[in-house]
């Protein structure tokens, strides 16, 4: 009775882990877990300046969404990521101080590291 038992939870979670992996591949799964939720894209009204930031911890579109709504959620700011470079380039509407977005996204786990790359609009 007890090998049948063990058998039974292997065999659920050989079927769960095999379900898991095949959403990955077809795009419906990721690291994070996916959805077909796209952020609204943030226009502001004048840019000022911009940043690059390079971001670790990024894998997957949801990542890149996660990253990208985290950082349009603060006012002034509109940020658009990058996946195959890992590059989050932050736009500036007026003089914002980045530990806003920063903390909240190293919180979700992501590290930024700011590149040499200021612009100006």
């Amino acid at each position: 009775m007890t090998d049948e038992i063990i058998i039974a939870a292997l065999i659920v979670a050989a079927f769960m882990g095999l379900r898991s992996t095949v959403k990955h591949f077809v795009k419906k799964g990721g690291c994070c877990g996916g959805s077909d939720y796209k952020p609204k894209k943030k226009k502001l009204k004048s840019v000022k300046y911009q940043k690059v930031f390079k971001v670790s911890g990024m894998h997957c579109e949801n990542c890149k969404r996660r990253v990208e709504e985290t950082v349009n959620d603060v006012p002034g700011l509109s940020g658009s990521v990058n996946l195959k470079r890992a590059e989050l380039t932050v736009s500036y509407e007026e003089g914002v101080d980045d530990g806003r977005f920063i903390e909240r996204l190293e919180r979700l786990g992501y590290t930024l590291t700011e590149q040499d790359m200021h612009r100006n609009a």
